[in-house]
This record gives structure tokens, sequence and C-alpha cells, in this order.
């Protein structure tokens, strides 16, 4: 039987159809069933984490990719939310600061991948320099496949430095995007959430599917694959997500380090 990563697993002639952002293959068919569902997983990659932490070798990178509105920040609240602070970076990737466009475009992003026993979420990631780059005519064809070839040897490093990289796309109809950018629109309590250069971006759907089944088929390696996620049902999303983060964990078999059994002679005053 397939792991579940393996039916998540992005193709060499991976194509971003509109259908099968709508999927939903790990659904029971009950959403409330799924949601325990996804509770119980994140209590479980908890405790992984937990024993990561302690154990001090291993390094856990989730990057998560998406068109607006598909469900990044949802799926780091859901999925990761369990896990003690002292184990978990998350960091959200905007545009780059004077500071930050002063030095290479990978600089920022080293900075913040995971230290031994941590687990790291980025929101958005070094993907976002071949992808709204090429979109908006910023890089060439040629400047982005040096990108992908830069990219490929930066995770390749990562990797072969102890860095578990599970690289999520989280894919979303346009018909989706739509009707939850209408939602924030409709609800005032949502409108801190709007902004109006989603609905600019939005014009230009059809170009970041391009560049995103571009980047995929590119950068999509034994040691950094892309999974691309059906996230029109967030339930879904956030069980697929956790599934993939669980199955990852739990394959590296992570443990609290041996007792000190002097410890058990201590007694304290």
């Amino acid at each position: 039987m397939a792991s579940i990563r393996e039916q998540f697993r992005a193709t060499r002639e991976q194509c971003l159809t509109e259908a099968d952002a709508g999927r939903k293959p790990l659904s029971s068919g009950d959403k409330a069933s799924d949601r325990r569902h996804v509770a119980e997983m994140a209590e479980q990659i908890a405790a992984l984490q937990e024993k990561l932490y302690a154990q001090g070798r291993h390094k856990l990178l989730v990057v998560l990719q998406g068109m607006d509105t598909s469900g990044k920040d949802g799926t780091i609240r859901d999925v990761f939310s369990g896990i003690d602070p002292l184990g978990i970076t998350s960091t959200s990737f905007k545009l780059p600061t004077a500071d930050e466009k002063a030095h290479d475009y990978l600089w920022r992003i080293h900075q913040k991948v995971p230290m031994q026993g941590q687990v790291a979420v980025f929101n958005r990631s070094h993907y976002e320099d071949v992808l709204v780059t090429l979109v908006h005519g910023d890089i060439d064809e040629a400047e982005c496949a040096r990108r992908y070839a830069q990219i490929r040897d930066f995770e390749r490093m990562l990797s072969e430095t102890g860095t578990t990289i599970l690289k999520c796309f989280l894919h979303i109809s346009r018909d989706e995007q739509r009707e939850r950018l209408q939602a924030r629109l409709d609800n005032p309590e949502k409108h801190w959430k709007f902004d109006m250069q989603d609905v600019k971006e939005r014009a230009h759907w059809d170009a970041y599917q391009a560049a995103y089944e571009q980047a995929i088929r590119h950068t999509s390696t034994d040691y950094a694959p892309w999974y691309v996620i059906p996230a029109d049902s967030k339930t879904h999303r956030n069980l697929a997500v956790a599934s993939i983060v669980l199955e990852a964990l739990d394959e590296l078999h992570p443990a609290y380090p041996p007792p000190h059994l002097d410890y058990a002679k201590l007694r304290i005053d």
C-alpha cells in the first residue's frame, strides 16, 4: 500500500487542474469525524516533536505555498498549534525589506531554517523568487532556470546536513478563491484579512498556475519532494498535511535520550 506521501507526491508531468483541487481522497465523508482525526494527529505530531526536540538530532522543514486564500495560516494553526513553542518556528515571508534585497534572495531564507530538534514552517518561502518574480517579469526564463538550480543545491545541502524537507502546494480552484475573497468582504470582522493586492494578483491566475507547475517540475526531488494538496476543502487540506507530517516524523523514529541512572538516586531537599 502506498504511503500517504506517495498519494500526493508531485510528478514531473504535474498538471494543476481545477478538478484536482476539489478531490478528497482522505475524507471519511463525515466532516466532524475528519476534524477530530486532524486534532488527534496534531496531538501525535506534538508528541513526536517533543521527542525530536529532546533528542536534538533531526530537523524538519515544512514549506507551505499556494495562491492567496489557499489556507497557509489555517494549516499552521490546525496542524501545528499543539507543538511546544520551544520546538517550532513559523516564518511568513512577505515582500523583502531593503536589507534583504541587498543580499542574495536565499539569504533571508537560510536564517530561518530549523535547528537540530526543531520544526520550522514556512508560510511562503524562497519559491516566491521564482513565482512572483517570473509572473511579473522581474526575471526572465534564463534567470528562472538558474534559480531552480540554486534552489535544488540549497535544498540538497539542507537535506545532507540533517533536514527533512516537506514542500506542500495547497491547491485551490479559481472558483474557491473567489468565494473565499468574497466571504472576507461580506463579513466586517474579516475585512482586516482582505487585501486589494489579492484581487490584482488574481488577474494573473493562469500565469501563476503555469509558474507553479514549472517550479514543481524543476524542483521536486527525492531529497525535497513537492506534495500537491487538494485544498478546496479546508478540512481535507488539514487531513492531508497532518498525515504527511506525521508520517515523516514517525519515520525519523525520534526518541527521548537514555535516562541518567544516577538521577534516580537524587532526592531534592
